[in-house]
């Protein structure tokens, strides 16, 4: 075997072993994983600059300051973390600026019209917020269903003597998820060092919810003011279970007009695609003719506004 090649195995088995012996143990691992969920949070500076960790934003460390320069980026990587969505920023923003004129120039084959075809453009180019909004919403509902539960285990834990960061990182920990990880951030920020109530506010900023405000304000103030804490959050847990409640006996009264506004958006979009599909030919007109046009933007008017008004009638805040 010639020296040379002799020389380059004896180097490659030497960085082998080294890499071996050298690799992290698992409590590193473990450590490292807390301290990248924690620097996911959210930093303030003096001058009041919110400054975020690039992982939110994008991968590529030379796209980071340009993004975050973008109008709306902060307020997106706020909803993407909301949503819980593992995505970055930077994922939506060219998803969106890649689709919105690729729909836009697939449209115009079938739409002469130029602002109806930019019209389907901008929708497909919005798809990724709306999504986005849906996603927090079934997030948002799922941590209300099971926060009750964890403010029993808390007051539970209260009574048998544990400390607040004792029962915040039992709650983390038995509790369902998505609300456990949630838990389990307030937890992991505390046990590095962050005041309960920076803690407590960074949870209502990722759970802008009225039961979680409720919960953070229960906490700072028998924190501030001391008092019966256990006691308070069984009240607080009653009082989340009869909005539970009251909101599903809404949902149930009010499922008639979802139902109605449902049919009244999509109806015409379907019975337009299926005639499409029969007669590509019958329904040009609307597209060609003057009047067909001035039809078309009279009928998506009239009906954002009756999906208002529907809206205004169920939405009933509790």
């Amino acid at each position: 075997m010639p020296p040379l090649v002799l020389f380059i195995l004896l180097l490659l088995l030497s960085f082998g072993v080294l890499a071996f012996f050298l690799r992290p143990t698992r409590t590193e691992m473990a450590i490292q994983r807390h301290l990248e969920g924690i620097e996911k949070g959210r930093v303030s500076i003096a001058d009041g600059v919110t400054i975020l960790k690039e992982e939110g934003l994008t991968a590529i460390p030379w796209l980071y300051e340009l993004i975050r320069q973008v109008p709306g980026s902060l307020a997106l990587l706020r909803l993407v973390k909301q949503a819980g969505s593992k995505q970055k920023v930077a994922t939506f923003m060219l998803f969106s600026l890649l689709a919105a004129p690729l729909a836009w120039w697939l449209a115009s084959f079938w739409i002469s019209n130029l602002v109806l075809s930019a019209g389907v453009g901008v929708a497909v180019g919005v798809s990724p917020y709306v999504y986005l909004y849906i996603l927090r919403g079934v997030r948002f509902h799922r941590c209300d269903a099971v926060l009750p539960e964890a403010i029993d285990l808390m007051a539970r834990g209260l009574r048998a003597g544990h400390s607040i960061a004792s029962v915040l990182e039992m709650v983390g920990q038995e509790i369902a998820e998505p609300l456990a990880s949630e838990f389990r951030t307030v937890s992991e920020e505390q046990t590095l060092g962050l005041p309960t109530r920076e803690a407590m506010l960074n949870l209502v900023e990722r759970l802008p919810r009225d039961d979680v405000r409720f919960l953070a304000t229960a906490i700072l103030v028998q924190k501030e003011t001391g008092g019966n804490l256990a006691q308070i959050l069984d009240k607080t847990a009653v009082v989340m279970r009869e909005r539970v409640r009251l909101r599903g006996q809404l949902r149930i009264y009010t499922a008639q007009g979802r139902i109605t506004g449902w049919i009244l958006c999509s109806l015409p979009f379907v019975l337009f695609g299926l005639i499409s599909l029969v007669n590509p030919d019958y329904e040009k007109i609307l597209f060609t003719d003057p009047l067909g046009v001035r039809l078309i933007y009279g009928g998506l008017g009239m009906m954002a506004v009756g999906v208002l008004i529907i809206r205004k009638v169920i939405d009933i805040r509790v």
